[in-house]
């Protein structure tokens, strides 16, 4: 949960919200298929429905600095026949892009995990 503090009041944004924020940012880049997430059970690498896609997203509140900056760990199942260095180069600029424009907070880092391919 993060506090912003104005000058009408505090403004309170849910661990959700930046879960759900990334999510959506990584699946709209071209060649992901998805959102993936490990089975505690079984331990194999499940696709997430668009409604649980922030489940393979950690993000993480750094405040070392005067300033918070966000911590961003994704999973990711991609398109087969697709260059993986370039669609996580993708989601990195499209993350990083849209939680600094949507919530103000600077990224400070992206890390993207491929956790499968799936075939279309």
């Amino acid at each position: 949960m993060y506090k912003i503090k104005t000058e009408l009041g505090d403004i309170t944004v849910t661990h959700e919200v930046f879960t759900t924020l990334v999510g959506a940012a990584a699946t709209s880049c071209f060649g992901v298929r998805g959102m993936a997430v490990r089975g505690v059970t079984d331990g194999l690498v499940h696709l997430l429905k668009r409604e649980a896609m922030g489940k393979g997203v950690k993000v993480t509140f750094d405040t070392t600095d005067c300033e918070t900056k966000l911590l961003i760990e994704i999973h990711i199942i991609a398109k087969t026949g697709v260059n993986l260095p370039v669609i996580c180069e993708s989601i990195v600029g499209a993350v990083s892009y849209k939680l600094t424009r949507d919530t103000g907070l600077p990224v400070k880092n992206v890390d993207v995990f491929v956790d499968g391919i799936m075939v279309d």
